[in-house]
């Protein structure tokens, strides 16, 4: 009576199951960025259109369908950071970047003392530290440096009147990459209206990467950091401190927050 039923054997689950952990991945990360609400107003045309098939409403069936078809080909434009970000994630390496904790912890006194005295003398400021993920691809023009990290070098990259002040400072690994970079900046419509192109480069490049930036502002000498998409502003040089050592020596299970880095280095402090 119940042979019409197909029989699921053990491969059929596990094939059921992985597509679904798929899915279920791929919304959470949709889920954190603005394509979520393009990805909700295509799957509502979509239902619209089983609707309107199932009443018989056969223009509204046809515009819809069309709506659909062109839909599909405008994924890709639409998605296109979403998908470069999530093929980047795919190709991440899960090694550190710095030969050695010590070196690590050298570079890090180096940006702090070099942020710190920015923020003194409103010197503006955007370093950005490389991590997994290389950035060639995502930065444009800038000099090659290939200096050792340095307070000094540093604070006279960034000096005012100096020809690289205006664009991002490139880390990588021990060396001072690149300077006067041009990084592709955040379309968030969450970010506020009063952040320029230095803000928003920041919060870029930590979208489509891994990397970690430190801005400091020429208005203000206020220090922010930004990672994944994230910006944290009017953080002291202790605490920028203590975010960098989680997020560039601490090895933990779970990829960690700026918030959380934070709450921690606050209870630290405490």
């Amino acid at each position: 009576m119940l042979s019409f039923i197909p029989k699921f054997t053990f491969w059929d689950v596990v094939d059921i199951l992985v597509v679904a952990f798929i899915f279920y991945r791929l919304f959470l990360f949709l889920s954190q960025t603005r394509a979520i609400q393009i990805l909700v107003g295509l799957l509502l045309i979509l239902l619209l259109s089983v609707i309107s098939k199932f009443l018989h409403l056969y223009t509204l069936s046809f515009i819809l369908n069309n709506l659909i078809t062109i839909g599909i080909f405008a994924l890709v434009v639409i998605f296109q950071p979403e998908i470069r970000r999530i093929l980047a994630r795919i190709g991440e390496k899960h090694f550190g970047i710095f030969s050695s904790e010590e070196e690590a912890e050298r570079i890090i006194d180096e940006i702090v003392r070099s942020c710190a005295e920015m923020s003194e003398k409103r010197i503006g400021a955007l370093l950005v530290i490389e991590r997994e993920i290389n950035l060639d691809n995502y930065i444009e023009a800038g000099t090659l440096i290939d200096g050792k990290v340095s307070k000094e070098l540093l604070i006279t990259l960034f000096w005012p009147g100096t020809p690289l002040h205006d664009g991002a400072t490139i880390i990588r690994k021990d060396r001072v990459y690149k300077a006067g970079a041009f990084l592709p900046l955040s379309l968030n419509p969450n970010l506020p209206q009063v952040f320029g192109t230095r803000h928003r480069a920041a919060v870029g490049i930590t979208e489509e990467t891994d990397a970690i930036s430190v801005i400091v502002s020429e208005e203000s000498g206020a220090i922010s950091v930004s990672y994944s998409g994230k910006l944290i502003k009017n953080i002291e040089p202790s605490k920028l401190r203590k975010v960098l050592k989680g997020l560039l020596i601490k090895k933990t299970e779970k990829r960690p927050t700026l918030l959380s880095l934070l709450r921690k280095a606050d209870g630290e402090g405490a």
